[in-house]
């Protein structure tokens, strides 16, 4: 089973910028191993759930994001992973009710691939008002590296052959994400 990050695609400009979302949900199986209560002893009162969404799939939501981003820009002709994590900095939890958005931005493409920016933001919807919505505040950055694999590994004259295009990401799942979002 692949396990995608991101829930919907509002915003493309081909071969620029991909920006997504993600709403984190209590019915996410992981929320309620991370982290789980500890039921009183005595001698303590415990401590009560605290559902957030792991940094590492956070991660990996930016991941996806940019991947289809650089996928994108080749019409999906070659196999893209990612190569390297440049940058990864989170200053706040994501938890249930709280909307995050994925901004992934091209810095460098070409045959062998490509470097990203990328900016997360979290919206808490609890922290709105009536005279003053939620609003969108910054809580990290990723910069990312991913590699053509088709370019870059495999035999000579049949570059990226010996890896099965079906391990990659860029499946039904998310050919149906980009067209239920409109692209």
């Amino acid at each position: 089973m692949r396990w995608m990050w991101i829930d919907r695609v509002i915003e493309l400009v081909p071969g620029q910028r991909l920006v997504a979302i993600k709403n984190v949900s209590l019915a996410e199986e992981h929320l309620h191993d991370h982290f789980a209560a500890d039921p009183p002893t005595p001698g303590s009162r415990g401590r009560p759930a605290l559902p957030v969404m792991p940094a590492s799939l956070i991660l990996e939501g930016m991941a996806q994001t940019a991947g289809i981003l650089v996928g994108h820009a080749s019409g999906f002709a070659t196999k893209v992973i990612l190569a390297k994590i440049g940058t990864a900095s989170l200053e706040r939890d994501a938890g249930p009710g709280c909307t995050l958005r994925y901004t992934a931005t091209i810095e460098r493409m070409d045959l062998v691939g490509a470097s990203t920016s990328g900016v997360v933001e979290l919206m808490d919807h609890a922290a709105g008002t009536a005279d003053q919505p939620a609003r969108f505040e910054r809580i990290g950055v990723i910069d990312l590296m991913f590699s053509h694999l088709d370019h870059n590994m495999g035999a000579a004259g049949a570059p990226g052959a010996a890896f099965p295009k079906h391990n990659f990401v860029f499946g039904e799942g998310f050919k149906t994400l980009l067209r239920t979002s409109g692209f």
